[in-house]
């Protein structure tokens, strides 16, 4: 069986800088950009890690989810 593989598009535009995104990813597929938004936050962004245990994004949308400013956006397949 195939591994299940997801894909996040984060709106920085959107994001204020909560981080609740980056608490709950369990694979760690989002970090905080050093580079601030036009509002002055530090948005959400994507890292995509990939380790040796292949802890990539698997689409289980609890960044989608949890997000308060609806700046999230998970694609499965």
């Amino acid at each position: 069986m195939k591994p299940k593989k997801g894909r996040i598009v984060i709106d920085s535009r959107l994001c204020k800088g909560c981080y609740l995104c980056v608490s709950v990813c369990p694979n760690e597929c989002i970090g905080i950009s050093e580079e601030s938004n036009e509002k002055g936050y530090h948005p959400a962004k994507v890292i995509g890690t990939k380790d040796a245990n292949d802890r990539a994004c698997t689409g289980c949308t609890l960044c989608a989810v949890i997000c308060p400013d609806i700046a999230i956006e998970v694609y499965r397949g």
